[in-house]
């Protein structure tokens, strides 16, 4: 029912280093986020072709566009910003991706209410430039971002009003926020949800950790999304070595680590 993705940049900018690790255990799609120390917009067109050649000759998908749209703050210049989503947009039908991943703009703490209506005329643009293209527009929740806490990524939702934008849950950055993954989040966006960013993380001190090991409720949410038949992408995010606001990085074995600890979950359920 979960068909298993990851960020291979975690692991190395090399291409064909994520791919040999993806691949050496059973997976066969990839977060394309960044290649050769270079983010995915900003790949030339034929960077991207070696990519996309790369990756048809080993038998590999790009699942989402993983890309940084809405990762710069409400009152930086939107315009150019708007042309990298366009671009965005382009990389997905090129890579046959079906996910891009945008998030909803870094607000001063404690300010989200404040710029909520320039947030949403932000992402209302997006969605209009993204309407009639053959993609899901996928939102993450990440910190500091107007989209941080389950509340105020059910009102993008709801505001946006589409049915080709839709949720990115992850875990562990709902539990960097004290939010409860399954107990808080999950009621308010389960019917929204249809993509998972998979690391968990401690409400103690914030630690990164495998799914399973922290507070992020990762069975949970898992065991809920499989009873209501969820199909979609559970993708390795793991951050056990680096994470940073700009992406994380994971060393190749406790890359191979959050691969077997995700995999151990889904065991357990009983299909």
């Amino acid at each position: 029912m979960f068909i298993l993705t990851g960020f291979g940049d975690e692991i190395s900018p090399d291409l064909m280093a994520q791919l040999d690790l993806l691949a050496s255990e059973g997976i066969r799609h990839l977060d394309l986020r960044g290649v050769w120390g270079t983010n995915v917009l900003d790949l030339t067109d034929e960077q991207a072709r070696r990519v996309r050649a790369e990756l048809q000759a080993r038998g590999f998908a790009v699942s989402a566009i993983a890309s940084p749209i809405g990762k710069i703050g409400i009152e930086d210049p939107f315009p150019p910003h708007l042309e990298r989503f366009r671009r965005a947009l382009d990389l997905a039908e090129f890579f046959g991706a079906p996910f891009i991943r945008v998030f909803s703009f870094y607000v001063p703490k404690g300010q989200a209410e404040r710029y909520r209506e320039q947030v949403m005329e932000r992402l209302q643009a997006l969605a209009e430039l993204a309407d009639g293209r053959p993609v899901t527009i996928g939102h993450e929740n990440e910190r500091g971002i107007y989209g941080d806490v389950p509340e105020r990524c059910l009102d993008i939702i709801r505001t946006i009003n589409r049915p080709q934008w839709r949720t990115v849950f992850d875990p562990a950055n709902y539990v960097l926020d004290g939010v409860r993954p399954y107990t808080d989040a999950y009621p308010l966006l389960a019917d929204s949800i249809a993509y998972l960013h998979i690391k968990d993380a401690r409400f103690a001190d914030g630690t990164i950790v495998p799914a399973g090991e922290g507070d992020g409720q990762v069975r949970e949410v898992l065991h809920a999304l499989w009873r209501v038949g969820f199909t979609g992408f559970v993708s390795l995010e793991p951050h056990l070595s680096v994470a940073g606001r700009a992406g994380g990085q994971t060393e190749p074995e406790l890359f191979r680590k959050a691969i077997r600890a995700l995999v151990a979950i889904i065991q357990e359920m009983d299909f």
